[in-house]
């Protein structure tokens, strides 16, 4: 059952990978949709595409989710004009460097705390009261594998997706009375545009995150996104975790023969 058509969907980080894969599988069931990203051409000309191929209606802005008041602005422009999200997915996030923790870079933690982890409440917390109010949404962060098991290098990028698994549960408890989901999705190497940011834009490092088998792609995670918002009113997935079949977690590949 398509559960979808006719709602406003709310993507952040839509411009590409994971988050652009998320608003084609939504428009493709008719889902209306608010497209968050800092590339603003790429936004609307995934929009217009978007428009036009599925008669969707879209709205697009240019948000850095790390900045509270140019979200709480553009938050409270949709509520006014009448367009409160009934699925808001917090997909903005990156991993900057994987030196050890000892050699890491100051600026390196704020950027992945302030995207990761508050940027999400940041995008969350000026539509929940509205949400509350007509008792009906969903907020679905795309988490990580790397928020339940830690690796070498991953210090401050595990602690953030650690911490957006707290969040999802506490905010749950929080909304206890109401019909309002808060959901999980944490996928785990995903091959998009993430490996190269990850490795500041040593395309030859970032690929060989992927060598020797073969990784998510971002249209699997959308598709675990979409089911996650698709499923009945009376079912709350709390936490899926998808992994490449050939990597069972960060320390075991194989391939099958």
């Amino acid at each position: 059952m398509n559960r979808i058509a006719g709602k406003w969907v709310l993507v952040t980080g839509a411009s590409a990978g994971i988050g652009e894969a998320c608003a084609k599988r939504f428009a493709s069931e008719g889902g209306h949709l608010i497209l968050w990203a800092r590339r603003l051409e790429r936004l609307e000309r995934l929009a217009a595409e978007l428009e036009r191929e599925h008669g969707v209606e879209t709205r697009v802005a240019a948000i850095d989710v790390r900045d509270r008041e140019r979200v709480r602005r553009e938050a409270e422009s949709l509520v006014e004009n009448g367009v409160v999200p009934d699925v808001i997915v917090n997909n903005a996030g990156l991993a900057v460097g994987q030196e050890p923790f000892q050699d890491s870079r100051p600026e390196d933690w704020d950027t992945m705390i302030d995207t990761n982890v508050t940027g999400a409440l940041n995008v969350t917390r000026p539509f929940l009261p509205h949400m509350i109010e007509r008792d009906q949404g969903h907020v679905i962060m795309v988490g990580s594998t790397a928020g339940h098991l830690t690796y070498p290098g991953g210090h401050v990028y595990n602690a953030t997706k650690f911490a957006l698994r707290a969040l999802t549960e506490a905010i749950n408890l929080d909304l206890v009375g109401t019909s309002l989901r808060v959901s999980a999705v944490d996928p785990g190497w995903v091959d998009t545009e993430f490996a190269g940011v990850r490795f500041r834009g040593d395309m030859e490092l970032a690929d060989k995150t992927y060598e020797g088998y073969e990784p998510l792609h971002a249209d699997d995670v959308a598709d675990a996104i979409h089911y996650v918002a698709n499923v009945p009113p009376h079912v709350n997935v709390l936490d899926l975790v998808m992994l490449p079949t050939d990597r069972r977690n960060a320390y075991v590949i194989g391939t099958a023969d």
